[in-house]
């Protein structure tokens, strides 16, 4: 009995050295193993963007020798930290910051060909990162799903165009590249972690979310994906500024006039950082992304109703209060519909009872995530599976203000993280709103649709639908859209029916 106990506990640790060991092109890493999931953090899919690689395409990483711990998160990328941040980073941010972590089933080795899914994070390009607990790939692995998260250029260093760069072509969206490489990466690299380069769903919130409608919209990021989900990633023009090259480098000209290409490569990081964050991202001298050709070449609304897009299923959704509520004064507000005051007043405060942060919220969510979502879906719709939803659990105290659930909620939930919430305890409602989101997420991953056995079934939207998947404390159902009356409104301002 005693041999066989120790010959057990002799396998169990063969099996766990060797789902800790993984060869990648670049070289071995060795992660953590811990209740049945392996998990391989800050592995470089790409070389330090520092140097004379700053403002460069990504390079090729260098190959190491030996085994490449991957216990510990890489670098985050720079970026002046915003407090406020509901996903605070668990890494200092540097500028040498391109890498990617791995969270796979213990168990399943080289050649298993697991669905992947790839993870991009949000921030408005600015903020953000890979390390924040409520972005880790646990529960997708636990369930079957190889999990893939990374970091991409912020600001300044991801987004940037300038005169001195005329003979590199002015500059680009270097952190639109990065997410590309990335998913080459995952395509030359997550076999050997068990994962099946032919299913990758890629997914993301926010800029992860609009980065996704880039990517079905890239010529360069073709064939590296095969499903999609956008979280609250908004689709017409009016949600980023995107200049064109030239405005861009006109822009880039004013934080750094007069300089050459290695004067601008030899700025200090922290000068081309600057205060740059959320709050700080409408000052002059950032343009955010572009329309570079390369990687963004519209709108997402204006590539799907072309039918440039990836011809690959979609899930694209937002959150019931997913607004931006900077302004609250009702007055102000209303002001700001000009002759469409008095309608906006009727949808938004019928009764003039309304608080303004509510209404804040509802506004500025319709105009800018909830109506340009439908408005894609609606354009793919007719060529594509696409599905969509409302996540419309409001936890806490300030979805409770809020009147649903505010912008990025979602994510703790699609992730099962809920213990990683900073602050927050975790109710049993909590729980099953998350069980039922998550499995929704892993079987679009496993299945290329979103319902199955036990789940509420989840049919794909047309043209002309008014229906969107409702999720909240009551679980989840088909419905006829309860916002339909304020999205054709601010369809109809938008210019569209």
């Amino acid at each position: 009995m005693r041999l066989l106990l120790a010959t057990t506990a002799l396998l169990l640790t063969s099996q766990t050295a060797l789902a800790q060991q993984v060869q990648t092109i670049g070289g071995t890493v060795a992660g953590t193993t811990r209740d049945g999931v392996s998990a391989f953090k800050g592995i470089p899919y790409a070389a330090p963007p520092v140097g004379e690689n700053r403002w460069r395409a990504p390079q090729p990483a260098a190959p190491w020798q030996g085994v490449r711990p991957a216990s510990d998160f890489g670098h985050d990328c720079a970026q002046a930290i915003f407090p406020p941040d509901a996903a605070p980073l668990e890494t200092t941010p540097a500028e040498d910051c391109l890498y990617a972590n791995v969270w796979k089933p213990a168990a399943a080795t080289a050649g298993a060909k697991l669905p992947v899914v790839v993870w991009i994070h949000g921030g408005g390009f600015v903020n953000g990162g890979s390390s924040p607990g409520v972005y880790a790939g646990a529960s997708f692995a636990r369930d079957g799903v190889v999990l893939v998260s990374f970091n991409y250029r912020l600001g300044r260093f991801g987004f940037f165009a300038h005169p001195g760069l005329a003979a590199e072509g002015y500059g680009a969206n270097f952190g639109f590249l990065d997410q590309i490489a990335a998913l080459k990466w995952v395509q030359a690299n997550i076999a050997a972690f068990g994962g099946d380069p032919a299913h990758v769903t890629v997914f993301g919130e926010s800029a992860g979310g609009m980065s996704v409608h880039m990517l079905l919209q890239a010529p360069q990021a073709r064939g590296l994906f095969m499903q999609a989900i956008v979280e609250s990633g908004g689709g017409r023009a009016g949600t980023l500024p995107m200049p064109t090259l030239a405005g861009a480098a006109r822009v880039g000209a004013t934080f750094a006039p007069g300089l050459s290409a290695a004067q601008l490569r030899a700025l200090p990081a922290a000068q081309v950082t600057g205060d740059l964050n959320m709050m700080t991202m409408s000052q002059p001298g950032y343009a955010g992304p572009m329309i570079d050709g390369r990687t963004m070449l519209g709108s997402a609304l204006d590539a799907a109703a072309a039918g440039i897009d990836a011809p690959v299923p979609v899930i694209i959704g937002t959150n019931s209060a997913d607004g931006f509520p900077f302004v609250t004064d009702k007055a102000k507000i209303f002001a700001g519909f000009g002759a469409d005051a008095a309608a906006a007043r009727a949808l938004y405060d019928p009764q003039g009872t309304t608080d303004g942060l509510v209404v804040a919220a509802a506004t500025s969510a319709d105009r800018m995530m909830i109506e340009p979502a439908r408005a894609v879906v609606r354009a793919l719709a007719g060529r594509q599976p696409v599905w969509t939803y409302r996540f419309a659990y409001g936890s806490g105290d300030f979805a409770a203000k809020l009147g649903g659930a505010p912008h990025a909620s979602e994510i703790p939930y699609v992730m099962d993280t809920l213990a990683a919430r900073k602050g927050q305890p975790v109710t049993a409602t909590d729980q099953q709103v998350a069980t039922l989101t998550h499995r929704y997420w892993v079987n679009f991953a496993k299945y290329g649709r979103p319902d199955g056995a036990g789940l509420a079934a989840w049919p794909t939207e047309t043209p002309s639908d008014t229906t969107v998947q409702v999720i909240d404390p009551a679980g989840a159902r088909h419905t006829e859209d309860p916002y339909t009356a304020r999205l054709d409104f601010t369809a109809q301002r938008a210019g569209s029916n």
